[in-house]
C-alpha cells in the first residue's frame, strides 16, 4: 500500500492475522543502537518481535508490517480489559537508546515524522485519544518505554492523545489506596503489580516525579481523567 508518509519498507516475517478491529496505537522505543540493530531484530524470525513502523531519529519512517496484519510488538499486555493488544493495535517503534543506553529527549525530526503518521492512523481507524498509549501503560510490570521524556503534550496539542488534566475540579476524592487502584483499573491499567501500575501512571501523567507512591496529586489526576471520560470528552 502506497503511503506518502512512509519513506521505505522492510518486510518483516513476524506477523499473523488479526483477531479483532484496530482501535489502539502503542508507542515504543527500540532501546537499541544503531537503528539497523533494531530493524534486524524485528525482521529475525527467531526473535518473534516486530512493529508496524519504526521511525529513525533522523525522521525516516520505515514500514515493517502492513497495518491490516497483527504485528508482535505488545507482548504480554493489557488495556481496558483486553489482553490481546496486538490484535487491536498498531505498534510504532521510535529509534532511541532508551533507559539502558543513555535516556535523552526524543529527536525533533523523529517527532515531526511521528505526528502526521499518527494523525493519519487515528483518523483512518477512528481511534479514541484514550487508546493512544505507551508500552509502559499496557505492560507496567515489564516496560518503561517510551518513558518520562516522551512529549505527550505535543501529541495532545494535536488532539492525538489525551492531555494531562490542567484543572483538577474536585481534588483528591479517594479515601484509601484500594479505591485508587480501582480507578487505575477503570482507566485501563493492569493493577496486578500495584507499585508498577502507579509508576506507569506517573510516567504518563506526572512524569516529573515517578516513585510508585500514591499521593494526592495523582489521585486527583486519575479522578479527573475518569470524570472527563464520563462526560464524553475522551474521543
Amino acid at each position: 500500500m502506497s503511503d506518502p508518509l512512509v519513506h521505505r519498507e522492510i518486510a518483516s516475517p513476524n506477523w499473523n492475522e488479526r483477531q479483532g478491529d484496530i482501535d489502539m496505537v502503542v508507542l515504543h522505543y527500540t532501546e537499541m543502537k544503531p537503528v539497523e540493530t533494531a530493524l534486524e531484530r524485528m525482521c529475525d524470525p527467531e526473535a518473534e518481535v516486530s512493529a508496524h513502523y519504526c521511525i529513525t531519529e533522523e525522521g525516516e519512517v520505515i514500514r515493517l508490517v502492513p497495518e491490516e496484519k497483527r504485528a508482535w510488538h505488545a507482548g504480554r499486555s493489557y488495556w481496558r480489559g483486553r489482553k490481546d493488544v496486538n490484535s487491536h493495535s498498531i505498534g510504532i517503534e521510535l529509534d532511541h537508546p532508551g533507559h539502558a543506553l543513555g535516556y535523552r529527549d526524543f529527536a525533533e525530526a523523529q517527532i515531526e515524522a511521528l505526528l502526521p503518521l499518527l494523525d493519519r492512523i487515528v483518523k483512518t481507524y477512528n481511534i479514541p485519544r484514550a487508546n493512544v498509549v505507551g508500552h509502559s501503560d499496557i505492560a507496567p510490570a515489564r516496560k518503561v518505554d517510551p518513558g518520562e521524556l516522551f512529549p505527550w503534550d505535543r501529541l495532545a496539542r494535536c488532539k492525538l492523545c489525551l492531555p494531562r488534566p490542567e484543572k483538577l475540579e474536585l481534588g483528591d476524592p479517594f479515601d484509601n489506596d484500594g479505591s485508587f487502584y480501582l480507578a487505575l483499573e477503570r482507566i485501563g491499567y493492569d493493577i496486578t503489580d500495584g507499585h508498577k501500575a502507579v509508576e506507569a501512571f506517573q510516567r504518563r501523567w506526572r512524569p516529573e516525579r515517578i516513585d510508585g507512591e500514591i499521593d494526592g496529586e495523582i489521585r486527583a489526576i486519575a479522578f479527573q481523567l475518569l470524570l472527563d471520560r464520563d462526560r464524553g470528552m475522551t474521543r
